[in-house]
């Protein structure tokens, strides 16, 4: 009996396409999750390294400003003080190592990529999974 292998493209921006989480899909995933905009809060730049714990005393608008200069966020929402970690050119997460597709900083990772997609995002329980791409065969000469 041959084994059946399903290759699963998800559309990042077509959450009908998502496939149900379970555990151990992001080891054959091509990181689609980490191309989605991640709105993280002042604690989670603190996680990170990015600012330091005094920071917090720092008016948000000013902290928001430094940090755009720094291109480490891209947007700032101010009534949810949300900050929007910026992304590469190719939409890849800052944090996202981009030849093994996976994240930099995991274990100092922010909140939303912890609780996401179980949790949190467009579609709770659900992510946008797109199976790696394997490298070719390499002939034997």
């Amino acid at each position: 009996m041959q084994k059946h292998i399903v290759i699963h493209n998800a559309e990042r921006d077509n959450i009908d396409t998502w496939v149900k989480y379970r555990n151990g899909l992001c080891d054959s995933c091509n990181a689609v999750c980490c191309t989605m905009p991640a709105e993280v809060r002042v604690r989670d730049l603190i996680r990170l390294g990015v600012i330091e714990a005094f920071d917090l005393e720092t008016d948000p608008k000013h902290l928001a400003k430094r940090l755009q200069k720094m291109g480490v966020i891209e947007h700032f929402n101010f009534r949810h003080s949300l900050f929007t970690l910026a992304r590469r050119a190719g939409g890849d997460c800052h944090f996202l190592d981009a030849r093994t597709r996976q994240c930099t900083v995991y274990e100092k990772r922010p909140d939303t990529c912890r609780d996401h997609p179980q949790k949190i995002g467009p579609r709770p329980g659900f992510c946008p999974y797109r199976q790696k791409s394997r490298p070719a065969a390499r002939s034997a000469d």
